[in-house]
């Protein structure tokens, strides 16, 4: 009728856009999370304290950003010295809580003597829950070798004659003696060595079976080392090689704990959890704060 208009319809694009309207009230997708790192644990060496780390910490922060990274500030300078076993019993109760809080798993990184108490750690430690042991230049089948440390602690020693003290309940209360391996005296060492001839399953004892079935446990191990360390020696023992009677090197392969699979070695090799990382050019002191070293051989496994 004149005079009466029908309703008025909304614009072309409104109706047009009417199918997409649940899209358009649908809320907004979250924003994507950050990777979520595991926790990282950094034991030091020899005479160290954390502070030899902060180049290493830097590095994982920038390529790891919101890794949380503990180096544990335990048995520093001179206290480093001390028996192996009090220092691991210290580590343990240092690192048990960190791993109580990461069911993730987490991460070690040791360094040169250090490597040897986080050896110990995987060993008796029944619940760990170490991905990655990442062994910085680490006599992982003990030192032979004339070495400043060495001619500082025992100055009126040389290699061939240290086994005198090293081999001795007195020396046995040094670290450095604790992985002393002598060659040309493998009966002394097999019979006198409190720490390392035990952690390598070489001499009988009642916690073998339940050590090795616990460093079975890690993820992978990665070793670190290089020929030109100047310090670890030989510097083979990085990747658990050592003299012969002769001084000859033999790789890991060719060393009794690997054909006997004293500790879980050969095992660990055959389930691809063994990774060698060596790098030519590095002295023993830079080892945690060369970049390219971490790119190659640490950021890679720190999940």
């Amino acid at each position: 009728m004149p005079g009466l208009r029908g309703p008025r319809l909304p614009p072309a694009g409104i109706l047009l856009a009417l199918p997409f309207l649940p899209l358009l009230l649908l809320p907004a997708a979250p924003a994507p999370r950050r990777a979520s790192y595991k926790p990282v644990i950094v034991v030091h060496g020899l005479f160290d304290s954390s502070y030899s780390f902060r180049h290493l910490l830097d590095y994982i922060n920038e390529t790891h950003p919101g890794t949380v990274v503990t180096v544990l500030d335990l048995f520093d300078g001179r206290e480093s010295l001390r028996p192996l076993w009090e220092q691991v019993q210290g580590f343990r109760e240092a690192v048990a809580p960190i791993m109580a809080k990461a069911p993730q798993g987490v991460h070690l990184i040791c360094y040169s003597q250090g490597g040897l108490v986080c050896r110990a750690l995987l060993s008796v430690m029944d619940e760990h829950n170490v991905d990655s042991f990442i062994s910085l230049s680490s006599p992982q089948m003990g030192q032979y070798g004339d070495t400043d440390y060495l001619k500082w602690l025992f100055p009126t020693s040389m290699r061939s004659n240290l086994y005198r003290i090293c081999y001795s309940p007195w020396g046995q209360e040094f670290s450095i003696c604790n992985y002393w391996h002598d060659p040309h005296h493998d009966d002394l060492y097999l019979n006198a060595s409190s720490f390392l001839a035990l952690i390598n399953g070489e001499r009988d004892h009642p916690n073998a079976t339940a050590w090795r079935k616990n460093f079975l446990r890690v993820g992978r191990m990665v070793l670190v080392g290089g020929p030109d360390d100047g310090v670890i020696t030989p510097w083979q023992s990085s990747f658990f090689g050592f003299y012969d009677a002769n001084e000859t090197v033999l790789e890991m392969e060719e060393q009794l704990v690997y054909l006997r699979d004293s500790f879980g070695l050969k095992t660990l090799l055959a389930r691809g959890a063994i990774v060698r990382c060596p790098m030519a050019g590095i002295a023993h002191t830079a080892w945690h704060s060369n970049h390219t070293l971490y790119e190659t051989c640490i950021e890679p496994w720190l999940s």
